[in-house]
C-alpha cells in the first residue's frame, strides 16, 4: 500500500482549511496514494477555547466530517482525519480522529486520551483538558490488508498505549500531531521511532507546520516511519507538503519476527521507591 502524510499550515478558518487540505489530498491521490492521513486539529487552529466552541459541531453537524466523508468516496481512498474539534456540550469538545472507507463510510473514531496539560516557559504553556474530554477507549481498524490503531500528538509519549495498541494487531499507528517547536526539535522524531521499535509497527505522523493563530508555532517534519525504526520519509519544518512510502505487513512481520519483544513480557515487582 501507498501511504501519505499531508502536512498542513492550519488557521482559524474551517472553510478555507478545507479548501487548503482537499488540494493536497487530491493531490496525494493523484500520486497513487492509498492511505492518505492529516494531522491533529486538521479543521482548525484557534487561540480561545469559547472561539472553539462557537465554530464547532457536534458529531452530525460538523461540516468537515461530511465533506471529508465525500471527499473519500470521490477519490476511493481511505482517509484519516488526524483530528477534529467535535463538540459534546456547550464547554467541551472532544479531540477526534476521523477514519473514512473509500466508499466514504466513517469506519470508525478515536478521542486522544492525554491532554497536554504541560507548562514549556512563563509564555508558553497549555491546558488541554479545559477544553477538551479526554477519550477512554484504544482503537484498532482494518485498512484493506492492514490493521490501523490509532493516536494524536501527545499520546506519543505513553509507550503502553503503542504497545498495547501493535497487541490488539495494529501493524500501523497514527500519531496526527501539533507539536511545538521546542519539544518537537528535542523530542519528535526519537519519540517516534521509538515507538515504531517497540512494537514493530508502521508510524504515520503527519503535522501540523508553521505559524498560528496567536503566534502558535508548530513544529511540522512530518514523518512515516518503518517497524524497524527507519525513517522512510520526512517533510520539512516550514510549509505544507506530502510525503509518501510504500509499506507492506512483510515487513511487520519480519521485524516482529526478528524481535518479538511483544511476546516477552514478563511480571515483576517494584522494590523501593
Amino acid at each position: 500500500m501507498k501511504a501519505a502524510c499531508v502536512q498542513l499550515n492550519a488557521g482559524p478558518d474551517i472553510q478555507q482549511n478545507l479548501k487548503q487540505t482537499e488540494i493536497l489530498i487530491r493531490e496525494a491521490a493523484s500520486n497513487g496514494a492509498r492511505l492518505i492521513a492529516t494531522p491533529e486539529n486538521t479543521d482548525y487552529i484557534r487561540r480561545y477555547a469559547r472561539e472553539k466552541l462557537e465554530i464547532s459541531g457536534d458529531e452530525t453537524t460538523h461540516t468537515p466530517i461530511k465533506f471529508y466523508s465525500e471527499l473519500a468516496k470521490d477519490l476511493g481512498v481511505w482517509l484519516l482525519i488526524g483530528s477534529l474539534g467535535v463538540k459534546l456540550s456547550e464547554q467541551q469538545l472532544a479531540n477526534r480522529t476521523h477514519l473514512f472507507s473509500p466508499s466514504g463510510t466513517l469506519i470508525e473514531t478515536y478521542d486522544k486520551i492525554h491532554m497536554f496539560d504541560v507548562k514549556l516557559s512563563r509564555k508558553e504553556f497549555y491546558v488541554e483538558s479545559k477544553e477538551y474530554r479526554p477519550g477512554g477507549r484504544a482503537v484498532v481498524a482494518d485498512v484493506d490488508d492492514f490493521k490501523l490503531g490509532m493516536t494524536i500528538c501527545y499520546d506519543v509519549r505513553f509507550a503502553h498505549l503503542h504497545r498495547d495498541l501493535a497487541k490488539a494487531g495494529a501493524q500501523i499507528i497514527s500519531v496526527p500531531a501539533a507539536f511545538t517547536v521546542p519539544t518537537g526539535q528535542a523530542h519528535w522524531e526519537v519519540l517516534l521511532r521509538a515507538r515504531a521499535i517497540e512494537t514493530g509497527s508502521y508510524i504515520l505522523a503527519p503535522a501540523q507546520v508553521g505559524e498560528h493563530e496567536g503566534g502558535r508555532l508548530t513544529y511540522g517534519h512530518s514523518m512515516i516511519i518503518s517497524p524497524w525504526g527507519e525513517v522512510l520519509a520526512q517533510a520539512g519544518g516550514e510549509k505544507p507538503e506530502i510525503i509518501y512510502a510504500e509499506i507492506s505487513t512483510e515487513e511487520v512481520e519480519k521485524a516482529r519476527h526478528a524481535i518479538p519483544a511483544l511476546t516477552h513480557d514478563r511480571e515483576y515487582e517494584i522494590i523501593g521507591g
